[in-house]
């Protein structure tokens, strides 16, 4: 499903004209689709069949109560990455059971409270966190799920901020030594040794790095096997890209029966991580044209959201589609313009050498925004974060205000010294 298309030359999400969320909201503000979260979702539900496992949505893509709230109540799970995302989970109404836990740096409070609540699993990155997740169990008298995240060394051919799966990336335990480490694992009271876990980056087009990190997983399957380690899940991590521009991309049904093929008689549930394949094409973020400033060299647009709002083309030089909320008539003159912000860097840009005939005063809406947008943003040059708008049918409610200038400064004070 396309939430967002032309309707006699307005672009609407679903059933509401962006313009009306912008008259109402003001803008920067971010836009999301109910329904376009959900059908992907249920695009990997549907792949994994009755095959037994857990779709556990990535919080980190888009952690917004509303899309955390909506996900839970359609039967997700959820794999987070601090003890804050724990919290948004919970208070959204997700089960503790269907928490995973990954990420290279998890302190001792944040392993009690999730010991505490009850979660489904910790995905254990290093040799020094075992140490210290058997310390806070035992203390707490509890004996802890794990998987060993293991890094496989295939490249999954991505921007190399996001690759996760090499041999010289943070994450995770080098398979060479994964035994070793499994069966140190093992051996430790307050553990409990359930999967295997592995996520060799985001944004991929093909699933051969996939697959070929499944083969490695498999094989080290198999030997913990033979050394007496029962293992009830491989966790393959999220992965699947999304269309930002003119990708090809794989089929989630096909990739899970690739899958399922390989593991044959191995009677493993399969857990999965999607977080941008599911948020990224939902949401769009909506900008207006303050200034336009041609000059001999560059035409530029600058527009009211920046790279504090918006940070994946400053930072990952990222190419997201930037199309206009009404679009302008059929002789209208169309240059060449840089969209950019009003913040005081030269990275502050949200696309080059866009074509497209602007007005100021035009609104423009920014797509594919849904994942690693709010989250990244930011309050530099004191400017507030966006608001955040969730839209189903006909409807649209404000999912978070829009961030004042009390808010930004609560907490802070003069020293008075």
């Amino acid at each position: 499903m396309n939430p967002f298309e032309y309707r006699n030359g307005e672009l609407h999400v679903e059933d509401v004209r962006l313009s009306q969320i912008a008259d109402q909201v003001g803008t920067p503000t971010y836009v999301y689709s109910r329904q376009a979260l959900l059908d992907v979702y249920q695009r990997y539900v549907d792949a994994l069949g009755d095959h037994p496992g857990t779709v556990c949505y990535a919080v980190k893509a888009n952690s917004n109560l509303a899309v955390l709230n909506l996900l839970a109540e359609a039967g997700a799970g959820f794999d987070i990455v601090s003890g804050g995302e724990l919290e948004r989970v919970l208070k959204a109404g997700g089960k503790p059971e269907k928490i995973i836990f990954s990420g290279v740096g998890k302190t001792r409070d944040e392993i009690r409270r999730a010991l505490e609540v009850g979660i489904a699993c910790f995905n254990v990155e290093s040799i020094s966190e075992i140490d210290h997740l058997a310390e806070v169990a035992a203390e707490c008298s509890k004996i802890a799920p794990i998987s060993l995240r293991v890094n496989p060394d295939v490249d999954a051919k991505t921007h190399p901020y996001i690759s996760t799966g090499l041999k010289q990336n943070k994450f995770g335990i080098g398979i060479q030594v994964a035994e070793e480490a499994y069966l140190y694992a093992n051996s430790l009271p307050s553990l409990s040794v359930k999967g295997i876990d592995c996520h060799i980056g985001s944004q991929l087009t093909d699933v051969s790095p996939l697959l070929e990190a499944c083969d490695r997983l498999l094989e080290l399957h198999d030997r913990l096997v033979q050394q007496g380690i029962a293992i009830s899940h491989l966790d393959l991590g999220g992965g699947i890209g999304v269309v930002y521009r003119d990708e090809t991309l794989p089929s989630i049904a096909d990739y899970f029966a690739q899958v399922k093929e390989k593991f044959g008689d191995r009677q493993l549930a399969i857990f999965c991580e999607p977080g941008r394949s599911i948020a990224a094409n939902a949401g769009v973020l909506l900008t207006h044209v303050e200034y336009l400033k041609m000059t001999r060299h560059k035409n530029f647009a600058v527009v009211d959201a920046a790279m504090n709002d918006l940070l994946r083309p400053a930072l990952y030089q990222a190419w997201q589609n930037i199309q206009p909320v009404l679009q302008a008539a059929d002789d209208a003159e169309v240059k060449s313009w840089d969209i950019v912000g009003p913040v005081c860097e030269s990275a502050d840009f949200l696309g080059h050498d866009r074509e497209l005939a602007l007005q100021e005063g035009d609104l423009l809406a920014v797509m594919s925004a849904g994942a690693y947008g709010f989250v990244m943003s930011s309050n530099y040059n004191t400017r507030g974060r966006a608001a955040e708008v969730m839209v189903s049918g006909s409807r649209f409610q404000v999912v978070r205000q829009r961030e004042s200038f009390a808010d930004m400064i609560r907490g802070e004070s003069v020293f008075a010294g």
